[in-house]
């Protein structure tokens, strides 16, 4: 079946952690891989996209992945065709760290590209930040979300603190749980900690009785950041933290 809950972001948030703690559960069936629909494989329709759904008996829930979805400007439209019941997930974490991890995992691919202060300003000494560069733009949330919000009303979208998700995985499931209309059967009893990753690992994943932590991508040491170039952004980001924290009536403490 076609989802009927979607994670919709945001990159380098905890989509994954998300996903994989949400299958443990057994009336959730999650897609592995990130089908990008309602971005980029659009134009081969709505049974293409069935297609890839895992199968599901009538009381499960199939929910699928895909974090570039709250910045793609059609997104909400093509999903509110698809039903406009959808249940949508969205992970977000301060935004400056989120762009310092996003510019890791990038560097970890291209080792050559710009450094992350040459890609974050378009003139550092005037403070000028580049909202053009991804790695800036999608920690921006107040601005995406008012495309959703012109689809979706806020009851339909839940939002999960990519910090308490490590902190109190537990608690930020239990809302998730809530949110999909299912019980809670994630709970403390799944998790442990994992001090050499710094991140919360499944005690056993979904398919095996073994314990499940995320890849060899997550929790990587990020790259060393001047103070400095921290305090710009955040100035940058106060504004939309606010305007985001006041739409959403949730306070991240990012500040």
């Amino acid at each position: 079946r076609l989802p009927q809950a979607i994670v919709v972001g945001v990159k380098k948030g905890g989509t994954r952690a998300v996903l994989e703690f949400i299958r443990v559960h057994p009336d959730v069936r999650a897609l592995g891989t990130e089908p990008h629909f309602f971005d980029r494989n659009y134009d081969r329709g709505l049974e293409w996209y069935r297609s890839l759904m895992p199968r599901t008996l009538d009381s499960q829930i199939t929910v699928e992945k895909t974090p570039s979805y709250f910045v793609t400007k059609e997104a909400p439209r093509r999903i509110f065709n698809m039903s406009r019941d959808t249940k949508l997930i969205v992970v977000v974490r301060n935004p400056v760290t989120r762009a310092i991890s996003d510019y890791t995992q990038t560097l970890s691919k291209k080792p050559d590209i710009p450094t992350f202060e040459g890609l974050s300003f378009r003139n550092r000494s005037l403070g000028l930040v580049d909202t053009s560069w991804n790695a800036i733009r999608i920690g921006m949330y107040a601005v995406h979300l008012e495309s959703w919000l012109q689809y979706f009303p806020l009851s339909q979208i839940h939002f999960v603190s990519g910090e308490k998700l490590i902190t109190d995985p537990a608690g930020e499931m239990g809302k998730v749980q809530d949110f999909l209309g299912i019980k809670r059967v994630i709970t403390d009893k799944h998790f442990y900690f994992n001090k050499t990753k710094g991140f919360p690992c499944l005690k056993k994943s979904e398919s095996s009785g073994l314990p499940r932590c995320l890849g060899k991508s997550k929790g990587r040491t990020h790259v060393q950041i001047d103070p400095e170039v921290i305090e710009q952004l955040r100035d940058f980001y106060r504004p939309y933290n606010i305007k985001f924290y006041e739409t959403v009536g949730q306070d991240f403490r990012w500040e």
